[in-house]
């Protein structure tokens, strides 16, 4: 018993307030993000490039659709702060609706494979509108489910325990994209359509499952929130007092330019193993796995830099170093159609988003003020999804055309090569990261003058 609290992680996010169970029956939440993400980006995106035709271009806008919802984040947690709920909750409305969106997306994802398979007669770009739509609704219901999610947690633990709690979060997101991946992977080994839409008509079943048991009893209902609330400051108001703290717009970008920098390949990794290096289904779904055991690595490491007093800035910006390292693996492992350095490259992918996260949401919370942990968390939620729909698009996009001016013959005999389309997306992801490290540098800088001068305070 003395032992246990030291070797587990995250066991000392455990308060009286929000026992270890409880913080965990709330986290289930994260996991059926996690799983909506590993088949939206991991399973649906391969299936629909390689095994139905589907132009990467087309596949990329579909899932990057969800970035119509993801400025809205903020707009969500400022209003779930406000709410003013019969029933006295704030929380829970937010988080039901949420899950219902993304229940719905699932139930309509499966009868839009089956048009875009074209093992019907119906025409095919209803498939199409039925795929967006899907991919639309699952994307506003994660987006909705996270924030609010993420500012219950932050509701119900203590202040001086909240960093963890939320580190608890991430690693319980990690957790369900690797579970996820290695489930899928296991079901989808003898790929066939029928057993894709099962495990999507199962996902949609876990994912009310799961969060209603996260849900229940879990915000207590408040009698004061009946009442008519006293009329305060709208969102624009206050989104221009947090806009206007300190260095936010910088944080801000340097959040999204680092977010862009790790996404733009998330539509492309699976696809790169099965076209240019001859992986199987099962294995590229694989690679999702790896991916979040380097994230569940990298936030291990992040959040022990964090509890020794490290500087969130410094811990983003090792997270856009080792991002560099991974994509350079991740090129030089096409000229020798290597597997295990590309799945190097794709483990320090995930290592270096997991370290860059939490350092980034650990300053957006320092950030926050008492009364808009909500509008904090929406704000880091918008600039990443954000970030990263805007990237997966763009992603796609670079792909397609780079990959066309390449077999034109523009580009010379030599880059006539099916890679050569994923290589150019690969190289802008390091520039951009490079640009988040410019981002993050004055953030630093002015991180430690302020210390210096707290240092040079009088007592």
């Amino acid at each position: 018993m003395r032992l246990t609290p030291a070797i587990l992680p995250f066991a000392d996010a455990a308060t009286p307030e929000l026992p270890m169970g409880r913080l965990l029956r709330l986290a289930l939440f994260q996991v059926t993000v996690g799983m909506a993400a590993v088949l939206l980006i991991g399973t649906l995106n391969r299936v629909m490039i390689v095994e139905l035709g589907v132009q990467a271009s087309v596949v990329a806008v579909m899932l990057a659709l969800p970035l119509i919802f993801a400025p809205l984040r903020a707009l969500v947690g400022f209003r779930s702060d406000r709410h003013r709920s019969v029933l006295g909750w704030r929380r829970v409305p937010y988080l039901w609706f949420g899950t219902l969106l993304q229940f719905g997306g699932l139930a309509i994802m499966p009868f839009a494979l089956l048009i875009l398979s074209g093992d019907t007669t119906g025409p095919l770009w209803v498939g199409h509108a039925a795929a967006a739509l899907a991919f639309l609704l699952v994307g506003a219901g994660l987006h909705t489910v996270q924030t609010v999610g993420l500012a219950l947690a932050t509701d119900l633990a203590p202040a001086e325990a909240r960093p963890r709690v939320v580190a608890l979060l991430c690693a319980m997101l990690l957790a369900g994209m690797m579970g996820s991946a290695v489930a899928f992977g296991l079901l989808l080994t003898h790929f066939s359509a029928v057993r894709l839409i099962q495990v999507i008509q199962g996902a949609a079943l876990l994912t009310m499952v799961l969060n209603g048991v996260a849900l229940w009893k879990q915000e207590p209902r408040d009698p004061g929130r009946t009442r008519t609330a006293v009329r305060g400051p709208g969102f624009s108001e206050s989104w221009r007092g947090y806009a206007g703290r300190g260095r936010a717009r910088r944080r801000l970008w340097a959040i999204g330019l680092g977010t862009a920098g790790f996404s733009m390949q998330d539509v492309l990794l699976e696809p790169y193993g099965g076209q240019i290096l001859n992986l199987s289904v099962a294995a590229t779904t694989a690679l999702t796995a790896m991916l979040a055991a380097g994230g569940g690595l990298g936030l291990w490491l992040a959040a022990r830099w964090l509890a020794r007093g490290g500087d969130p800035f410094r811990v983003a910006a090792a997270g856009c170093g080792t991002g560099i390292l991974a994509f350079s693996a991740v090129i030089f492992a096409s000229p020798p159609d290597s597997a295990r350095l590309f799945a190097a490259g794709v483990t320090l992918i995930g290592l270096g988003g997991g370290v860059f996260a939490p350092g980034t949401l650990t300053a957006s919370m320092a950030a926050a003020g008492p009364e808009d942990t909500g509008l904090a968390l929406g704000a880091w939620g918008a600039a990443q999804a954000s970030a990263a729909g805007a990237a997966i698009a763009a992603g796609g996009l670079l792909r397609d055309g780079g990959a066309a001016i390449a077999q034109s013959g523009l580009l010379g005999e030599g880059m006539n090569e099916p890679a050569i389309g994923y290589l150019i997306v690969y190289h802008v992801e390091i520039a951009l990261l490079f640009a988040a490290l410019v981002a993050i540098g004055p953030l630093v800088r002015a991180e430690g003058v302020a210390d210096a001068r707290l240092a040079q305070r009088p007592a």
